[in-house]
Protein backbone atom coordinates (compact mmCIF):
# COMPACT_ATOMS: atom_id res chain seq x y z
CA UNK A 1 0.00 0.00 0.00
CA UNK A 2 1.27 3.48 -0.87
CA UNK A 3 1.95 6.14 1.75
CA UNK A 4 -1.09 8.28 0.84
CA UNK A 5 -4.60 7.65 -0.52
CA UNK A 6 -5.40 10.63 -2.71
CA UNK A 7 -7.19 9.18 -5.74
CA UNK A 8 -9.03 5.97 -6.53
CA UNK A 9 -7.05 5.95 -9.76
CA UNK A 10 -3.80 5.55 -7.81
CA UNK A 11 -4.78 2.07 -6.65
CA UNK A 12 -3.70 -0.99 -8.58
CA UNK A 13 -6.09 -3.92 -8.72
CA UNK A 14 -4.00 -5.82 -6.17
CA UNK A 15 -4.03 -2.84 -3.79
CA UNK A 16 -7.78 -2.33 -4.17
CA UNK A 17 -8.47 -6.00 -3.54
CA UNK A 18 -6.18 -5.93 -0.49
CA UNK A 19 -8.32 -3.13 0.96
CA UNK A 20 -11.49 -5.12 0.27
CA UNK A 21 -10.21 -8.34 1.85
CA UNK A 22 -8.85 -6.44 4.87
CA UNK A 23 -12.19 -4.63 5.19
CA UNK A 24 -13.94 -8.02 5.31
CA UNK A 25 -11.86 -8.90 8.36
CA UNK A 26 -12.64 -5.53 9.93
CA UNK A 27 -16.33 -5.92 9.10
CA UNK A 28 -16.58 -8.93 11.42
CA UNK A 29 -15.92 -6.57 14.34
CA UNK A 30 -19.38 -5.03 13.91
CA UNK A 31 -20.95 -8.24 15.24
CA UNK A 32 -18.70 -8.50 18.30
CA UNK A 33 -19.45 -7.16 21.80
CA UNK A 34 -16.03 -5.45 21.87
CA UNK A 35 -15.52 -3.59 18.63
CA UNK A 36 -11.84 -2.68 19.02
CA UNK A 37 -8.43 -3.87 17.91
CA UNK A 38 -5.07 -2.76 19.35
CA UNK A 39 -3.50 -2.47 15.89
CA UNK A 40 -2.90 1.31 15.89
CA UNK A 41 -2.42 1.93 19.60
CA UNK A 42 -0.12 4.90 20.09
CA UNK A 43 -0.81 6.33 16.61
CA UNK A 44 -2.56 9.68 16.12
CA UNK A 45 -5.13 10.31 13.39
CA UNK A 46 -6.28 13.87 12.69
CA UNK A 47 -9.59 14.55 10.94
CA UNK A 48 -8.97 17.87 9.18
CA UNK A 49 -12.30 19.00 7.77
CA UNK A 50 -12.56 22.32 5.95
CA UNK A 51 -16.04 21.38 4.70
CA UNK A 52 -19.12 20.32 6.66
CA UNK A 53 -19.55 16.57 6.95
CA UNK A 54 -21.41 14.15 9.16
CA UNK A 55 -21.17 10.60 7.81
CA UNK A 56 -17.59 10.74 6.53
CA UNK A 57 -16.11 12.46 9.58
CA UNK A 58 -17.91 10.18 12.06
CA UNK A 59 -17.00 7.13 9.98
CA UNK A 60 -13.29 7.99 10.01
CA UNK A 61 -13.45 8.79 13.72
CA UNK A 62 -15.13 5.46 14.50
CA UNK A 63 -12.63 3.62 12.27
CA UNK A 64 -9.59 5.14 14.00
CA UNK A 65 -10.98 4.58 17.49
CA UNK A 66 -11.84 0.94 16.75
CA UNK A 67 -8.18 0.47 15.83
CA UNK A 68 -7.23 2.07 19.20
CA UNK A 69 -5.66 5.16 17.62
CA UNK A 70 -5.84 8.58 19.27
CA UNK A 71 -8.16 10.87 17.29
CA UNK A 72 -8.09 14.65 16.97
CA UNK A 73 -11.04 16.30 15.20
CA UNK A 74 -10.08 19.60 13.62
CA UNK A 75 -12.90 21.63 12.03
CA UNK A 76 -12.25 24.82 10.10
CA UNK A 77 -15.18 26.62 11.74
CA UNK A 78 -14.18 27.89 15.16
CA UNK A 79 -10.48 27.32 14.53
CA UNK A 80 -7.65 29.65 13.58
CA UNK A 81 -8.48 28.90 9.95
CA UNK A 82 -11.49 31.17 10.29
CA UNK A 83 -9.05 33.89 11.36
CA UNK A 84 -6.99 33.52 8.21
CA UNK A 85 -4.46 30.84 9.11
CA UNK A 86 -3.02 29.21 5.99
CA UNK A 87 -3.08 25.51 5.11
CA UNK A 88 0.70 25.49 5.52
CA UNK A 89 0.56 26.83 9.08
CA UNK A 90 -2.15 24.34 9.97
CA UNK A 91 -0.04 21.52 8.50
CA UNK A 92 3.02 22.61 10.50
CA UNK A 93 0.90 22.59 13.67
CA UNK A 94 -0.25 19.03 12.92
CA UNK A 95 3.34 17.99 12.30
CA UNK A 96 4.34 19.45 15.66
CA UNK A 97 1.57 17.41 17.30
CA UNK A 98 3.03 14.21 15.82
CA UNK A 99 0.10 13.25 13.61
CA UNK A 100 0.61 9.89 11.90
CA UNK A 101 -2.31 10.28 9.48
CA UNK A 102 -4.29 13.30 8.35
CA UNK A 103 -7.75 12.76 6.88
CA UNK A 104 -8.58 15.82 4.78
CA UNK A 105 -11.84 17.12 3.39
CA UNK A 106 -11.61 20.42 1.50
CA UNK A 107 -13.81 22.43 -0.85
CA UNK A 108 -10.86 23.02 -3.20
CA UNK A 109 -10.02 20.23 -5.63
CA UNK A 110 -6.41 19.16 -5.17
CA UNK A 111 -5.97 20.36 -1.57
CA UNK A 112 -5.08 16.89 -0.19
CA UNK A 113 -2.55 16.44 -3.02
CA UNK A 114 -0.97 19.77 -2.06
CA UNK A 115 -0.75 18.72 1.57
CA UNK A 116 0.77 15.34 0.68
CA UNK A 117 3.40 16.71 -1.72
CA UNK A 118 4.31 19.92 0.11
CA UNK A 119 6.89 18.50 2.50
CA UNK A 120 5.14 20.29 5.37
CA UNK A 121 4.17 17.04 7.09
CA UNK A 122 5.45 13.49 7.25
CA UNK A 123 2.00 12.03 7.93
CA UNK A 124 0.03 9.81 5.60
CA UNK A 125 -2.71 11.84 3.90
CA UNK A 126 -6.14 10.43 3.14
CA UNK A 127 -8.43 12.32 0.78
CA UNK A 128 -11.90 12.42 2.36
CA UNK A 129 -13.34 14.48 -0.50
CA UNK A 130 -11.84 17.44 -2.34
CA UNK A 131 -14.20 19.78 -4.16
CA UNK A 132 -15.77 18.07 -7.17
CA UNK A 133 -12.63 16.00 -7.74
CA UNK A 134 -12.51 12.71 -5.80
CA UNK A 135 -13.64 10.74 -2.74
CA UNK A 136 -11.63 7.49 -2.89
CA UNK A 137 -12.78 5.88 0.38
CA UNK A 138 -16.41 6.29 -0.69
CA UNK A 139 -15.59 4.44 -3.91
CA UNK A 140 -13.86 1.71 -1.89
CA UNK A 141 -16.84 1.24 0.43
CA UNK A 142 -19.18 1.20 -2.57
CA UNK A 143 -17.04 -1.45 -4.28
CA UNK A 144 -16.88 -3.42 -1.02
CA UNK A 145 -20.68 -3.37 -0.76
CA UNK A 146 -21.02 -4.58 -4.37
CA UNK A 147 -18.37 -7.26 -3.81
CA UNK A 148 -20.19 -8.64 -0.76
CA UNK A 149 -23.45 -8.94 -2.73
CA UNK A 150 -22.22 -9.88 -6.20
CA UNK A 151 -18.81 -11.48 -5.74
CA UNK A 152 -16.23 -10.61 -8.39
CA UNK A 153 -16.95 -7.33 -10.18
CA UNK A 154 -15.42 -8.52 -13.46
CA UNK A 155 -17.96 -7.84 -16.20
CA UNK A 156 -20.57 -6.47 -13.80
CA UNK A 157 -22.59 -3.55 -15.13
CA UNK A 158 -22.88 -0.50 -12.89
CA UNK A 159 -25.14 2.45 -13.70
CA UNK A 160 -24.26 5.71 -11.91
CA UNK A 161 -27.18 8.08 -12.28
CA UNK A 162 -27.62 11.80 -11.70
CA UNK A 163 -25.46 14.83 -11.06
CA UNK A 164 -22.12 13.52 -12.32
CA UNK A 165 -20.79 17.03 -12.96
CA UNK A 166 -20.58 17.96 -9.27
CA UNK A 167 -19.96 14.45 -7.91
CA UNK A 168 -16.54 13.46 -6.61
CA UNK A 169 -18.12 10.09 -5.79
CA UNK A 170 -18.92 9.42 -9.45
CA UNK A 171 -15.37 10.14 -10.59
CA UNK A 172 -13.77 7.94 -7.91
CA UNK A 173 -16.22 5.10 -8.54
CA UNK A 174 -15.65 5.25 -12.30
CA UNK A 175 -11.89 4.89 -11.82
CA UNK A 176 -11.98 2.20 -9.13
CA UNK A 177 -14.72 0.06 -10.68
CA UNK A 178 -12.87 0.08 -14.01
CA UNK A 179 -9.74 -1.14 -12.18
CA UNK A 180 -11.82 -3.95 -10.64
CA UNK A 181 -13.17 -5.02 -14.04
CA UNK A 182 -16.70 -3.55 -13.96
CA UNK A 183 -18.42 -1.81 -16.86
CA UNK A 184 -19.65 1.64 -15.78
CA UNK A 185 -22.34 3.70 -17.49
CA UNK A 186 -22.98 7.28 -16.42
CA UNK A 187 -26.62 8.27 -16.89
CA UNK A 188 -27.29 11.98 -16.68
CA UNK A 189 -28.72 14.98 -18.48
CA UNK A 190 -26.09 16.34 -20.88
CA UNK A 191 -25.83 19.51 -18.77
CA UNK A 192 -24.73 17.45 -15.76
CA UNK A 193 -21.89 15.55 -17.46
CA UNK A 194 -18.42 17.11 -17.00
CA UNK A 195 -16.23 18.37 -19.80
CA UNK A 196 -13.75 15.65 -20.74
CA UNK A 197 -15.95 12.76 -19.59
CA UNK A 198 -15.09 11.03 -22.86
CA UNK A 199 -11.61 10.39 -21.41
CA UNK A 200 -13.07 8.50 -18.42
CA UNK A 201 -13.18 4.67 -18.62
CA UNK A 202 -16.99 4.72 -18.89
CA UNK A 203 -19.93 4.81 -21.27
CA UNK A 204 -22.51 7.60 -21.09
CA UNK A 205 -26.23 7.70 -21.68
CA UNK A 206 -29.12 10.14 -21.37
CA UNK A 207 -31.74 7.38 -21.23
CA UNK A 208 -32.22 5.83 -17.78
CA UNK A 209 -34.92 3.40 -18.89
CA UNK A 210 -32.61 1.90 -21.53
CA UNK A 211 -29.73 1.32 -19.11
CA UNK A 212 -31.05 0.05 -15.79
CA UNK A 213 -32.72 -3.23 -16.93
CA UNK A 214 -29.22 -4.52 -17.82
CA UNK A 215 -27.49 -3.20 -14.70
CA UNK A 216 -26.25 -5.28 -11.77
CA UNK A 217 -25.94 -2.13 -9.64
CA UNK A 218 -27.86 1.15 -9.85
CA UNK A 219 -26.20 3.96 -7.92
CA UNK A 220 -28.21 7.16 -7.56
CA UNK A 221 -26.49 10.49 -6.97
CA UNK A 222 -27.85 13.54 -5.18
CA UNK A 223 -28.41 16.71 -7.18
CA UNK A 224 -25.93 19.08 -5.52
CA UNK A 225 -27.89 22.29 -5.74
CA UNK A 226 -25.48 24.04 -3.35
CA UNK A 227 -22.71 23.76 -5.98
CA UNK A 228 -24.86 24.96 -8.86
CA UNK A 229 -24.57 28.56 -10.01
CA UNK A 230 -26.99 28.15 -12.93
CA UNK A 231 -30.07 26.18 -14.00
CA UNK A 232 -28.96 22.75 -15.22
CA UNK A 233 -32.47 21.36 -15.81
CA UNK A 234 -35.97 22.89 -16.13
CA UNK A 235 -37.58 21.84 -12.84
CA UNK A 236 -37.09 19.33 -10.01
CA UNK A 237 -40.24 17.55 -11.14
CA UNK A 238 -38.92 17.18 -14.69
CA UNK A 239 -35.58 15.89 -13.40
CA UNK A 240 -37.30 13.35 -11.18
CA UNK A 241 -39.48 12.16 -14.04
CA UNK A 242 -36.50 11.62 -16.35
CA UNK A 243 -33.77 10.53 -13.94
CA UNK A 244 -35.42 9.51 -10.67
CA UNK A 245 -35.64 5.90 -9.48
CA UNK A 246 -39.22 5.03 -8.53
CA UNK A 247 -41.23 1.86 -8.03
CA UNK A 248 -42.02 1.52 -11.74
CA UNK A 249 -38.36 1.65 -12.72
CA UNK A 250 -37.36 -0.62 -9.84
CA UNK A 251 -39.72 -3.27 -11.23
CA UNK A 252 -37.62 -3.35 -14.43
CA UNK A 253 -34.43 -4.32 -12.60
CA UNK A 254 -32.96 -7.82 -12.64
CA UNK A 255 -33.71 -9.95 -9.58
CA UNK A 256 -30.19 -9.64 -8.18
CA UNK A 257 -29.70 -5.92 -8.88
CA UNK A 258 -28.92 -3.74 -5.87
CA UNK A 259 -29.71 -0.05 -5.37
CA UNK A 260 -27.10 2.25 -3.84
CA UNK A 261 -26.76 5.90 -2.83
CA UNK A 262 -23.71 7.62 -1.29
CA UNK A 263 -25.95 9.96 0.72
CA UNK A 264 -27.38 12.23 1.75
CA UNK A 265 -30.54 11.29 -0.13
CA UNK A 266 -33.21 13.70 -1.30
CA UNK A 267 -36.23 11.44 -1.14
CA UNK A 268 -38.68 12.16 -3.90
CA UNK A 269 -36.04 13.80 -6.08
CA UNK A 270 -33.53 11.19 -7.29
CA UNK A 271 -35.07 8.29 -5.38
CA UNK A 272 -38.52 7.61 -3.95
CA UNK A 273 -39.05 6.49 -0.37
CA UNK A 274 -40.38 3.07 -1.35
CA UNK A 275 -37.21 2.32 -3.34
CA UNK A 276 -34.87 3.70 -0.67
CA UNK A 277 -36.52 1.49 1.96
CA UNK A 278 -36.93 -1.61 -0.21
CA UNK A 279 -35.15 -4.95 0.08
CA UNK A 280 -33.04 -4.03 -2.95
CA UNK A 281 -31.60 -0.99 -1.20
CA UNK A 282 -28.19 -1.41 0.48
CA UNK A 283 -27.90 2.25 1.47
CA UNK A 284 -27.80 1.64 5.23
CA UNK A 285 -25.34 -1.21 4.71
CA UNK A 286 -23.05 1.21 2.87
CA UNK A 287 -22.70 3.23 6.09
CA UNK A 288 -21.73 0.14 8.11
CA UNK A 289 -19.29 -0.92 5.41
CA UNK A 290 -17.79 2.56 5.39
CA UNK A 291 -16.37 2.11 8.88
CA UNK A 292 -14.83 -1.26 7.97
CA UNK A 293 -13.27 0.07 4.76
CA UNK A 294 -11.82 3.14 6.50
CA UNK A 295 -10.42 0.88 9.22
CA UNK A 296 -8.74 -1.13 6.49
CA UNK A 297 -7.33 1.99 4.81
CA UNK A 298 -5.90 3.42 8.03
CA UNK A 299 -4.51 0.05 9.06
CA UNK A 300 -2.79 -0.51 5.71
CA UNK A 301 -1.46 3.05 5.36
CA UNK A 302 -0.04 3.13 8.87
CA UNK A 303 1.33 -0.41 8.69
CA UNK A 304 -0.32 -1.69 11.84
CA UNK A 305 2.08 -3.72 13.94
CA UNK A 306 -0.63 -6.18 14.99
CA UNK A 307 -2.30 -8.66 12.60
CA UNK A 308 -5.51 -7.34 11.09
CA UNK A 309 -7.28 -10.52 12.15
CA UNK A 310 -9.52 -10.11 15.15
CA UNK A 311 -8.20 -12.90 17.38
CA UNK A 312 -6.03 -10.40 19.23
CA UNK A 313 -9.06 -8.20 19.96
CA UNK A 314 -10.54 -10.61 22.47
CA UNK A 315 -7.31 -11.03 24.42
CA UNK A 316 -6.81 -7.25 24.66
CA UNK A 317 -10.44 -6.32 24.95
CA UNK A 318 -9.98 -4.92 28.49
CA UNK A 319 -7.85 -2.16 26.99
CA UNK A 320 -10.63 -1.09 24.62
Amino acid sequence: MKRHLLSAGDLTRDEAELVLTTAEEMRSLADRPIKKLPALRGRTVVNLFFEDSTRTRISFEAAAKRLSADVINFAAKGSSLSKGESLKDTALTLEAMGADAVVVRHSASGAPHRLASSGWIRSSVVNAGDGTHEHPTQALLDAFTMWRHLGSLDGRRVAIVGDVLHSRVARSNALLLHTLGAQVTLVSPPTLLPVGVETWPVETSYDLDAVIPKADVVMMLRVQAERMQAAFFPTAREYSRRYGLDGRRMASLQDHTIVMHPGPMVRGMEITADVADSDRSVIVEQVTNGVAVRMAVLYLLLGGSQPATTDSAASEGDDA
